[in-house]
């Protein structure tokens, strides 16, 4: 029982349940090792009271906790410290050192807190203030969800980058009165080759990948001469051939062969002399990135000298803080120097296409997405070994939908160890991901609350599940957010615990509904009750609303059952083929039968670009505050991006976006595309007979034009593609996979 008691303040739980009604004890050997983890030895009897004890003395000893959170409007400092001894003097600071009144709760923000009594006892602690509830978003908007590097142009140089997401969000924005692009995340990753392709298992959550810059727009570009000019414009050369490749059908996105041309030009763009006022604004750059981008561009020089794995480096080198290190970074200054320099022209990129957003008149404009771990080989759990728990990786345990649990390979925050930082690399991390958002979408959500952590060695169905400080973790997130002015949303799909999406939702932060998973089992409609599809009326307001998602079969593929078929081909159905295709026809047709119901699908209509339609109609008749669509869904694509479950038997994250037949569109081609305009045209409408006069008022006449100039010239695109005229022509059209776990491989 001390052992389950010791568990209990950690917040490590002892039991799980991965089904209503059952709940499966975790084994002695996951309890032990996951306090081992968080510093604490309970191999033992005798260490686990030793442990108890020194819990208790801590905590006895300890006037102000490492970190005390309150909510604008929801109780006072005194309440929140109220077991303090009454002599007790309490001081508030502000960030620039400024005393406030202690019973007085202050505006949102971070503040220094310091208690001292008459004993002469003293002690500091971190104050968050949260705000009491984010605004969410201006009225209900639409927009496209879109994996950037798919979305390439005849402009980028083989895959999607941030001059091609500035176009997205422009065109979108402009022309068809979208409020918002989600992309996926844009984290730096592990270095190849090969390079790991999935966006969910990055080197750094800090930093961004400057594979997705645009050479072209780097403004030292235009200054390029003599030799070094005719070497970029070889570059240019090779590049577009690349290109051409990957838009060929069945081929697929080289991410390395792509950086391996950016990195020789971004050489040849480092040799030109920043102006006065461009080195300006890279030395604030630097000052206000600190510690951080010193790290992180060391890491990436180390990584180039000794490898990716910081594991398998000299062991001086392990340690960021070592003498080595110093003497590594000092050597080689110069090389730091140049990853820090892409990291600036990076973010002054991501500026650059939020700003194209906003000019674009979107309510909210991009929409970054924030991956739950990182790669245990990266730059972040190199630098952040101090908040991170060795040997743990993150995963899910076993449900109803997979019997083996998850094992994700991402080692998780220690909480403790935040804890007593003032949660300073989180808050940190969220800042940074909002320095140029207008929305961020947080992968399992759930993470805020507790993670599954399954130790080194062991199979994720012996993990345990261990808790955080969600009033911390969320409020530190929303502080963050009100700053930035942005909206969050959580992706709270699969096995969620009570009272969890009551919470988001409480402080503003919406959910993530995906249609196939929205089912009525509490009895809510007229139909109620039996699981039977969700009538819209009854889906939450504060959701980003979808068909589907990149984790997920495209809205093609689940209409026909070719995704069952594909699964079927890769052996990762756990039934006869016949069985999962009559489950699977069953549930589309329930769908159909409701849409039919609800006049959203024509009597008789039964070709797939009307179903399509129709359930986009059906979002646009719920309540949810956004709605997205799959960019892929507007042209056909029949393939997921991701298909959970397989690593090298599919090509994931590396794919570009294709029409029905698999053949690849450029995103020149996609914005002249008759049959976007058309379902967006229907979302558009169903919004605004659903009482959203604002989305039709956005779009106003030139949406209706774009639609007919697109139809206009959607012919004559793929000789403008190849003639290297994209641009021109987009500037005439503006006239039932297991949702719990994130998207990794």
């Amino acid at each position: 029982m001390d052992r389950v008691r010791l568990a209990g303040l950690y917040g490590v739980d002892v039991t799980y349940r991965p089904a209503p009604g059952r709940e499966v004890p975790v084994p002695e050997e996951t309890v032990v090792a996951v306090l081992a983890a968080l510093g604490v030895d309970a191999s033992t009897p005798s260490a686990v009271k030793s442990a108890l004890t020194a819990y208790e003395t801590r905590r006895a000893n300890r006037l102000l906790p490492p970190c005390t959170v309150l909510r604008s409007g929801r109780g006072t400092l005194a309440q929140a410290l109220r077991a303090l001894p009454e002599d007790t003097r309490l001081t508030v600071e502000t960030e620039t050192g400024e005393a406030l009144d202690p019973a007085v709760t202050p505006p949102p923000g971070r503040y220094a807190l310091r208690a001292a009594t008459a004993d002469g006892r003293t002690s500091r602690g971190d104050l968050i203030v949260a705000p009491e509830r984010l605004a969410g978003p201006t009225g209900r908007a639409f927009g496209f969800m879109a994996q950037l590097y798919s979305t390439l142009s005849q402009r980028s140089w083989g895959m999607g980058d941030l001059g091609d997401l500035a176009d997205l969000a422009a065109w979108s924005g402009r022309t068809l009165g979208a409020g918002f692009v989600q992309i996926n995340p844009l984290h730096a990753a592990v270095p190849g080759p090969p390079t790991d392709p999935s966006p969910y298992r990055p080197s750094s959550r800090r930093f961004p990948d400057p594979v997705y810059l645009r050479i072209e727009e780097v403004p030292e570009y235009a200054y390029l001469s003599g030799e070094a000019r005719e070497k970029a414009d070889a570059l240019s050369r090779r590049a577009a051939a690349l290109r051409d490749t990957v838009l060929l059908k069945d081929a697929l996105i080289d991410r390395d062969a792509v950086w391996a041309l950016k990195a020789e030009a971004l050489e040849l763009l480092r040799e030109v002399p920043l102006s006065p006022g461009r080195r300006a604004a890279y030395v604030d750059f630097l000052a206000e990135q600190g510690q951080a981008l010193d790290d992180h561009a060391t890491w990436s020089t180390l990584a180039e000298l000794h490898g990716a794995d910081w594991h398998k480096w000299p062991a001086g080198l392990r340690d960021p803080r070592s003498p080595q290190v110093a003497r590594a970074r000092s050597e080689h200054m110069d090389r730091v120097d140049f990853h820090c320099w892409l990291s600036w022209l990076t973010d002054a990129q991501l500026g650059a296409a939020q700003r194209s957003a906003r000019d674009a008149g979107m309510t909210i404009g991009v929409v970054h997405d924030l991956a739950v771990g990182v790669h245990p080989a990266g730059s972040d759990a190199w630098s952040m070994q101090h908040v991170l728990a060795t040997g743990m990786s993150v995963g899910a345990p076993p449900d109803a939908f997979n019997s083996r649990g998850q094992d994700w390979g991402l080692p998780p925050w220690r909480p403790d160890a935040l804890a007593a930082t003032g949660y300073a690399p989180y808050r940190d991390l969220i800042a940074r991901m909002l320095r140029h958002a207008g929305g961020l979408r947080i992968d399992h959500v759930m993470g805020l609350f507790r993670l599954w952590w399954v130790p080194e060695g062991r199979p994720p169905t012996e993990g345990a599940y261990v808790r955080y400080d969600a009033e911390a973790m969320l409020g530190l997130l929303a502080l963050e957010a009100h700053r930035a002015g942005a909206v969050v949303i959580g992706e709270d799909l699969g096995t969620v615990e009570p009272g969890v999406r009551e919470e988001l939702a409480g402080r503003g932060i919406l959910g993530t509904s995906v249609m196939w998973f929205e089912r009525d089992y509490e009895g809510t409609g007229p139909e109620g009750g039996d699981g039977r599809p969700l009538l819209p009326e009854a889906w939450r307001e504060s959701c980003l609303a979808t068909v589907t998602t990149h984790d997920l079969p495209s809205t093609a593929a689940r209409l026909t059952g070719e995704h069952v078929e594909l699964r079927h081909r890769l052996g990762l159905l756990t039934r006869p083929l016949a069985e999962a295709e009559a489950a699977d026809a069953a549930e589309v047709a329930e769908w159909l039968a409701l849409l039919g119901r609800l006049g959203l699908l024509p009597e008789g209509a039964v070709d797939e670009e009307a179903v399509v339609k129709a359930v986009h109609r059906f979002l646009a008749r719920t309540p949810a505050s956004m709605v997205g669509i799959w960019l892929p869904d507007t042209v056909g694509d029949r393939r997921p991006q991701n298909l959970p479950g397989t690593w090298d038997q599919y090509p994931n994250w590396r794919l570009p976006v294709a029409d029905a037949d698999g053949t690849p569109l450029t995103l020149d081609r996609i914005a002249v595309s008759p049959r976007l305009y058309a379902l967006v045209d229907d979302v558009r409408q169903a919004m605004a007979e659903a009482g959203d006069t604002a989305v039709a008022a956005a779009a106003g006449s030139a949406a209706t034009a774009g639609t007919g100039a697109g139809a206009a010239v959607a012919a004559g695109a793929g000789a403008a593609d190849e003639a290297g005229s994209g641009p021109a022509v987009v500037a005439g059209a503006g006239a039932a996979e297991h949702p719990e776990g994130p998207e990794h491989p």
